[in-house]
């Protein structure tokens, strides 16, 4: 079990209160798509992933971006047990899609790197140094059923 400082608690909720969801989601996942092609392959039913440009302009990868980072509420409300709160979409992403679990460390890297680019200078060592762990938990969480 993590545990959490009130300022990391403060701090998450804090940044996700702030977050445009459909705007940092589909940055994300546009991210993800295009620096790491392979992840593409969990997506073949969203059509035209064949360069960035289409990737940037496809309607569901902006739709799914927002439902991943909506999906991240969910472990922001249960810190306390995240894994608890990710069995569910733990067993959907490794029983049925079978999606491999690195992948949530890429789309986590990638969250980071448009949270910092978006945030500029107030995207501090502190505020990174706690999203990394808040992403890592998820992470494990997500990925927990291949282990």
């Amino acid at each position: 079990m993590v545990e959490w400082t009130d300022k990391e608690r403060t701090t998450i909720q804090d940044l996700f209160s702030k977050i445009d969801y459909d705007a940092v989601g589909q940055a994300t996942l546009c991210r993800c798509l295009i620096v790491y092609p392979w992840t593409q392959r969990y997506f073949a039913k969203f059509g035209n992933l064949y360069n960035a440009a289409a990737i940037m302009g496809n309607a569901d990868v902006a739709k799914h971006g927002s439902i991943i980072l909506h999906g991240l509420d969910r472990a922001m409300k249960n810190m306390d047990n995240i894994k608890a709160a990710y069995t569910d979409l733990s067993t959907l992403h490794s029983e049925t899609l079978h999606v491999d679990p690195d992948n949530f460390r890429l789309l986590s890297d990638c969250l980071a790197i448009v949270l910092a680019a978006r945030m500029g200078k107030n995207f501090t060592p502190e505020i990174q140094a706690t999203i990394q762990k808040f992403m890592a938990v998820v992470v494990s969480a997500l990925g927990r059923q291949y282990h």
